[in-house]
């Protein structure tokens, strides 16, 4: 029947039908199958598939220093080559390892670091495109221990980055993290950089987010919502250009 695999069962049938003289259509409707099947059976010698290799042909070669040299060295230096460890064992024993046994060696090896081996890092990497985000945030400039006169000079830094050239602006803060320091360094930091980029993002300021009661919420302060609003009137005026 088309879609169907004929089984080993199915053959030992139609060849039983076959050596009891029965027609190719005939042994083959029995069976369940058409002439085509039959003929491609026939074409293939009657074989039935074998069963697939899953033992050794020979012994191991390395069964006797595996344990007690091989798996030693690994665990020593995880990236240790296998023609390294081959050398080391023809010094040791020589005539005893030679040269072809190499790819049998690099197998055993490859199969420790898949099981025993040490975790791979993973690495996610972010690919950020020219003019898709820029960052703003404050830093506390007290522990620099800058005075004025004698005096301290309590104040905050403004810092804004463009994601993918990397360029910066820093300005002084003399406050907390307020609106309106927000809103004068982003603006004066777009100016400068001559463009604004397709998105903005800073932490959790209290100048953008208003908390909720519920802590998996919080909405955008309006002012914050505002300032977008202004980006997008900056990015006409400067025809869209980004950085």
């Amino acid at each position: 029947m088309p879609g169907k695999k004929i089984t080993e069962q199915q053959i030992r049938i139609y060849m039983k039908s076959k050596k009891e003289g029965k027609s190719q259509k005939i042994a083959a409707a029995q069976i369940g199958f058409c002439e085509r099947s039959a003929r491609n059976v026939e074409k293939r010698g009657f074989q039935i598939a074998k069963a697939p290799h899953n033992w050794r042909t020979r012994k191991d070669p390395f069964e006797s220093v595996w344990e007690t040299e091989i798996v030693p060295l690994l665990d020593k230096s995880p990236h240790l080559q296998a023609r390294t460890i081959l050398e080391k064992l023809q010094q040791e024993n020589p005539d005893q390892y030679l040269d072809p046994l190499l790819r049998t060696l690099q197998r055993r090896v490859r199969k420790w670091r898949a099981v025993s081996g040490p975790e791979k890092e993973i690495i996610f990497r972010q690919n950020y495109p020219p003019g898709w985000q820029g960052m703003s945030d404050f830093s506390n400039a007290n522990s620099l221990g800058i005075t004025i006169q004698g005096a301290p000079f309590e104040h905050l830094l403004y810092h804004y980055r463009l994601v993918y050239s990397k360029w910066e602006f820093v300005s002084v803060i003399l406050g907390g993290e307020s609106f309106t320091a927000l809103a004068e360094g982003l603006q004066n930091a777009l100016w400068l950089s001559n463009g604004v980029p397709q998105t903005h993002r800073t932490d959790s300021l209290s100048a953008a987010y208003k908390n909720c009661s519920d802590k998996k919420k919080e909405d955008f302060t309006q002012d914050y919502i505002a300032l977008g609003s202004v980006k997008k009137l900056f990015t006409r005026l400067q025809l869209g250009s980004e950085v």
